[in-house]
């Protein structure tokens, strides 16, 4: 009775009018855009900051809020909520919105009017979990657009340049989310940047550009294979380098993670069935190694080579095999050991995320009825560049141990300095690798490459195929 109550105090987004007096509104926030400056017209030489929002306290209701003033005004008020947060509004003005300017920069509301958050007269605070009304929280996941209106990642790579600079609704699951990147501007600006990756049936790697930090740090709370987004309002472009269609998310952009709608469930269901297979393919070639012949594997390339032969392949399916004369130029054997030691069966090699629950796959009890148990296995990432390129590679099982001349358990027991040590008898070392290079879309540059052998490399034999590239 308390919650309703204290409920009854607030004014509904739908019955919003510019007449109302000293109106209070509760609602969650569904969608943030950066704080800008703009020169003062009235103040020459100064500056004036703003920032927008987005409300929704129903279904069918929500509506967009900005407020403008000083900079620590306006700072301040930006970090005391993200989106998410559930936030009473006191006395802002409400005027009717020009549709036409208001949504074009702005996301599209059902709302006829827009808030506007004075730092003289007006009031935002973030609810208490007490005052938070639980029927809000579900709005986060119902779309502001119409659910049946998107565009598969199909549609937009089938449709092409046709769509270029649209502005349309994307339904797709989440792949990974890339750093996050920082640059500067020609005019000094510095700025971040930060790729996510998704996918869906058809398409297995689409990327999306998130440029604003608001967007960057709602995507690092997607958890890739897990999350469906219902992407409201992204632009998509034809980038000319890449030779395909991105996406880019613009201040018009909502975001509804795993929306409540039976596409997104599916595509859910999709998403954690493709982590799986590819979990287990994973695993799977990395212990393939102890089954190839190294004997068989006769061509030579440079890491440029790899790149472009794995990426221009006509079966996309079939790993490239070859040797590589390069430097290592990473290791992380002195990483911390969480990262760099992974639980393994000891029937099927795959992965175990918890190894007091130990394999559960049913396919395991399919391969074999021996005994199984959790063993720990090294899962190093290694970097080896040529005078044309860097490829990052994975160095792990078996192969790990033999290259490493340690296994797991004497591995246990290295000191940070002898770490260090053996970190340095590889390090800008050349050797003679083996590389087994498949398409992955979750790997850096789109390559998964597994090492099937790393020995040092005789200097005659590396320069005879430096100096002549044709001898393979």
């Amino acid at each position: 009775m308390a919650l309703r109550t204290f409920r009854q105090a607030f004014v509904n987004i739908s019955d919003l009018h510019p007449n109302l007096s000293r109106p209070s509104i509760m609602g969650i926030v569904i969608g943030k855009t950066d704080v800008k400056g703009f020169p003062d017209r009235k103040n020459f030489g100064s500056e004036r900051f703003t920032f927008s929002f987005t409300i929704r306290d129903s279904p069918s209701a929500f509506i967009n809020a900005s407020s403008w003033g000083r900079e620590d005004y306006i700072k301040s008020l930006s970090e005391s909520f993200r989106v998410g947060d559930c936030v009473m509004i006191e006395n802002p003005l409400v005027q009717t919105k020009d549709l036409e300017k208001e949504e074009k920069f702005n996301p599209s509301t059902p709302a006829s009017y827009k808030l506007l958050i004075s730092e003289v007269h007006s009031v935002v605070k973030v609810c208490s979990i007490q005052d938070t009304d639980d029927s809000l929280l579900p709005l986060l996941h119902i779309p502001t657009q119409n659910p049946n209106d998107y565009y598969s990642l199909e549609d937009i790579v089938a449709n092409g340049q046709s769509l270029n600079k649209e502005v349309i609704n994307i339904l797709a699951a989440v792949r990974q989310v890339g750093d996050v990147k920082s640059f500067t501007t020609s005019d000094k600006r510095a700025g971040r940047r930060c790729e996510v990756k998704l996918f869906d049936y058809s398409v297995d790697s689409f990327a999306m550009i998130c440029w604003d930090n608001e967007s960057i740090k709602l995507a690092q709370s997607w958890t890739p294979r897990e999350t469906v987004l219902f992407a409201s309002e992204v632009r998509v472009n034809y980038d000319s380098f890449r030779n395909s269609m991105v996406a880019t998310v613009v201040s018009k952009t909502i975001f509804t993670p795993n929306p409540d709608i039976p596409q997104a469930h599916d595509l859910l269901n999709y998403a954690r069935e493709c982590a799986e297979n590819e979990a287990f393919v994973e695993a799977s070639e990395e212990t393939a190694a102890e089954s190839v012949n190294l004997e068989t594997i006769k061509d030579v390339y440079t890491v440029q080579q790899i790149m472009d032969m794995a990426s221009s392949a006509a079966d996309k399916r079939n790993p490239l095999y070859g040797i590589v004369y390069a430097f290592i130029s990473l290791l992380n054997v002195d990483d911390n050991l969480t990262k760099i030691v992974r639980t393994r069966c000891s029937r099927c090699r795959y992965f175990i995320k918890d190894p007091s629950e130990g394999c559960n796959y049913a396919f395991c009890n399919e391969m074999s009825q021996d005994p199984k148990s959790a063993l720990p296995s090294l899962d190093l990432q290694m970097n080896i560049s040529d005078h044309t390129g860097t490829l990052s590679c994975n160095l792990s099982d078996k192969v790990a141990e033999d290259t490493l001349s340690c296994t797991v358990d004497g591995f246990f027991n290295l000191t940070e300095d002898q770490k260090t040590s053996l970190k340095w008898n590889f390090v800008l070392e050349r050797f003679k690798i083996y590389v087994k290079v498949t398409l992955s879309p979750k790997a850096k540059n789109g390559l998964r490459v597994n090492i099937l052998s790393c020995k040092r490399a005789d200097p005659t034999e590396a320069l005879k195929y430096i100096l002549c590239p044709g001898n393979r």
